[in-house]
């Protein structure tokens, strides 16, 4: 069967302390989905449930490689996602603070894109 998208939906997570990309991806994904509703997914789709969207999760972060995926995943409530971590996002100069656990000055951007899609049975 052939997947159509229904929407793509765009955010962006910082985590200013502690330097953890997990953080910041999940907070982009989170941004994300925010501030939507899918009402669409019932009335046009057809779906019964919503675990049957697709649902795709794009990731640009710095230190990709030490994204914790399962992590960024759990943010969406529903849908049988996937998802692919690629570097990107930035890395701005901040502040260390040794009661935060910082481990240096850097504080890490993500950006997000998640693609809602659905199976077409036509």
């Amino acid at each position: 069967m052939a997947r159509k998208r229904l929407i793509i939906e765009m955010g962006m997570g910082i985590d200013q302390h502690g330097q953890e990309p997990t953080v910041a991806a999940s907070r982009a994904v989170r941004n994300a989905i925010a501030h939507n509703a899918l009402p669409g997914v019932w009335e046009v789709a057809g779906l019964s449930h919503p675990n049957e969207m697709i649902i795709e999760v794009q990731v640009a972060v710095p230190y990709p490689e030490q994204v914790r995926e399962e992590e960024v995943l759990a943010v969406l409530p529903f849908g049988q996602k996937t998802l692919t971590v690629e570097s990107g996002g930035m890395i701005v100069q901040g502040r260390a603070i040794p009661e935060l656990n910082d481990k240096n000055d850097e504080m890490l951007i993500a950006i997000a894109a998640v693609t809602v899609l659905i199976e077409d049975g036509s």
